[in-house]
């Protein structure tokens, strides 16, 4: 939907979830608290040869999502990190694109996140279960009962 609205209709999209990605970053204090949190078992596994001078370590987002999809408590931790860092981009790209008329905001917890004053209309898009099991799965490498908890869990 958001590509559509994108390429065709020329609006411009700003993706929560792309946003929650950066905030992770290698190098971002994002992933700086991450690995304070959690150490090595979220640290990814460096497949550079040589390796560089100082690189900033990376996390190992599939150990990270075994972590938080496991136990609510972290997932919140995970999320108040999170959360205002992604707020933080919105408000400074929706400040950039205030003179433009119409702007889609992909936010898939909008209101679990209390974005939802950010908008003057909501559309949902939505897929059955069977689909959206199936598409976790194939993205994310994940089994089905994996899969399922993420599901129930957001």
């Amino acid at each position: 939907m958001a590509a559509l609205l994108e390429h065709r209709f020329g609006l411009p999209v700003l993706d929560a979830d792309r946003y929650a990605h950066e905030a992770l970053a290698p190098g971002s204090p994002g992933a700086a608290a991450v690995l304070a949190r959690y150490g090595e078992q979220v640290r990814a596994v460096e497949g550079v040869f040589p390796p560089a001078a100082d690189p900033a370590p990376a996390l190992d987002r599939a150990a990270l999502g075994r972590i938080v999809f496991a136990d609510g408590a972290e997932r919140a931790w995970l999320e108040g990190l999170v959360h205002p860092l992604v707020r933080q981009r919105f408000a400074v790209e929706l400040e950039r694109l205030r003179e433009v008329p119409t702007v889609v905001l992909m936010i898939p917890l909008l209101f679990e996140a209390g974005l939802e004053s950010l908008c003057s209309e909501v559309w949902l898009v939505d897929c059955d279960e069977a689909e959206q099991l199936r598409r976790l799965m194939a993205r994310d490498g994940l089994d089905a009962g994996e899969a399922t908890n993420r599901i129930h869990s957001q």
